[in-house]
């Protein structure tokens, strides 16, 4: 995609910018050249922002959200990436569901409203896979899910439902004020540089966690000591589609600057079970890992990204393979837990750590 000259950018906003993707997504923004503004309740975790400007702001505030929007220096800011939320993986979002409504629909609102006010011209919403029907994902072997099957709705959980409506918000900003609302369905978006432990991880990170425990000290989680193992929930064949953060800020960017004003699925059109992406995690560690499958909330049955309307709308589609991923990702994770055990001094077990063909 071209790059605008330097004096057609316009300054820009990203919210969630001390979260995952919207860290990355500020670095991706910097490098093409943008001046950024960066607004979160929280700083980066695991790396120095670069944002331009980066303010601590909690988004359910009125006042705060004029804020995050405000002019600079006289000019507006032109493109918002509403990134805000309170979220996590599938042991938070199933059980936290009036927190998880009641904190994201203030975020939101008050953040499309306080954009239209302080002249934004697009604003490019952040939605979910899990805005999509319970009733269409009750098998391992699912069809891919496209953008028209999000309706008759029944998402899964609250998370869901708050996606959906705002789904709908950015649409009527849109046809009322003009307001050029973008909105891309993520599915399953991983990598480094994000929450790795503490019950927000997502399944990929989760795998990367327990399998580097598993790798350092043997046995597993919380029962070091013996053949390595991982807890899975459930059966561990429930199948999901999975997409490097690289990927997802790349088309995030390039969905804000086209003229797709419909949600668009943002992911991987390769389906896995947990089970395989389990097994992708030990090969990325050089050791092979026992299952053990244990109670605990896996969503829904199986769930696949149709990408059908995104190469035809962008031209383009994520390209980073699964084991790429995970390989990058388990590294840099097993990186967090080394200095984590060490700072402990808990002494690692290298010899566990040896690859099989080694």
């Amino acid at each position: 995609m071209p790059t605008p000259p330097e004096t057609a950018k316009p300054r820009v906003l990203v919210t969630g910018a001390g979260g995952f993707i919207g860290h990355h997504l500020v670095n991706y923004l910097k490098d093409k050249g943008y001046w950024v503004r960066g607004v979160d309740i929280k700083e980066p975790e695991f790396a120095p922002t670069r944002a331009d400007e980066f303010l601590l702001l909690d988004l359910r505030r009125w006042e705060n959200c004029l804020d995050a929007t405000a002019p600079v220096e006289g000019e507006p800011i032109k493109h918002v990436y509403a990134l805000a939320a309170d979220m996590g993986g599938m042991g938070f979002i199933s059980k936290y569901h009036a927190e998880i409504l009641h904190n994201n629909i203030l975020i939101n609102t008050h953040t499309m409203e306080a954009a239209h006010q302080n002249g934004a011209e697009r604003y490019l919403y952040t939605s979910s896979a899990c805005v999509y029907p319970e009733y269409l994902q009750t098998e391992a072997e699912v069809t891919a899910l496209k953008e028209d099957d999000a309706y008759p709705a029944q998402p899964q959980d609250a998370y869901g439902w708050e996606k959906l409506i705002t789904e709908q918000l950015a649409y009527h900003y849109r046809k009322q004020y003009g307001l050029e609302t973008r909105t891309v369905r993520f599915h399953n978006v991983y990598g480094e540089l994000g929450t790795w432990e503490g019950g927000r991880e997502k399944a990929p990170a989760a795998m990367c966690r327990k399998t580097a425990y598993a790798k350092l000290l043997g046995g597993k989680e919380g029962s070091p000591g013996g053949p390595p193992q991982i807890d899975i929930w459930g059966d561990g064949e429930q199948t999901r589609s999975f997409m490097h953060v690289d990927d997802c800020v790349e088309g995030v960017y390039r969905l804000m600057m086209s003229d797709c004003a419909d949600p668009l699925n943002l992911g991987r059109d390769r389906m896995v079970t947990i089970n395989q992406l389990a097994d992708i995690a030990a090969n990325a560690a050089g050791i092979e890992i026992e299952h053990v499958h244990v109670d605990g909330p896996m969503g829904v049955r199986g769930r696949n990204s149709d990408n059908t309307k995104l190469r035809d709308v962008l031209d383009w589609e994520p390209t980073i393979a699964l084991e790429e991923g995970i390989a990058r990702t388990y590294a840099w994770i097993e990186e967090q837990l080394r200095a984590k055990l060490a700072a402990e001094g808990t002494a690692v077990n290298d010899n566990v750590a040896e690859p099989a063909s080694a």
